[in-house]
């Protein structure tokens, strides 16, 4: 299977951002005998929504390990969205590769007033993918809440 990096153009992920909830298990590849069934769209998107809300609380507690792990997980995630729906319709291929970025870079210099700004960036890339595959009803927007209430967002200990 080709590998994809975030580095790299990669318009699928932006797409793949787009269609949460509308490509069904009969879109997906059907798996072979042995093979671990091909994840659905949705449920990678999902799991990037859940990734997004638990990076803002992380980086707002500036518990950068997890912050950290959560943009690799992140990306990971829309990775294997590019790589798994590589015929999803999409203009704009570097849509989420520079936001990530920036959030990478806020991360390392440990700066809270950049992780935000570029965490703003991020959530308008979505957005904005979802608004040019005409799903604009799908708004993402900084958490107002936290709904991890069984995880601790602080740095702790080390």
């Amino acid at each position: 299977m080709k590998t994809f990096s975030l580095a790299k153009p990669a318009a699928v992920v932006i797409g793949a951002m787009a269609l949460v909830g509308t490509v069904s298990l009969a879109g997906a590849q059907q798996p072979r005998e042995g093979e671990r069934p091909q994840p659905r769209l949705a449920d990678l998107m999902q799991g990037a929504q859940v990734g997004h809300i638990k990076l803002w609380f992380a980086g707002k507690a500036g518990n950068w390990g997890l912050a950290t792990y959560e943009t690799k997980q992140l990306k990971t995630r829309l990775e294997d969205a590019a790589a798994l729906y590589q015929s999803l319709p999409v203009n704009d291929v570097t849509t989420m590769a520079k936001p990530l970025d920036a959030i990478s870079a806020a991360i390392a210099a440990k700066d809270r007033r950049e992780f935000v700004r570029a965490y703003g960036e991020l959530t308008a890339g979505c957005n904005s993918c979802h608004q040019s595959v005409k799903l604009g009803f799908i708004r993402m927007q900084t958490p107002a809440a936290n709904p991890f209430s069984n995880q601790e967002f602080g740095a702790g200990k080390k």
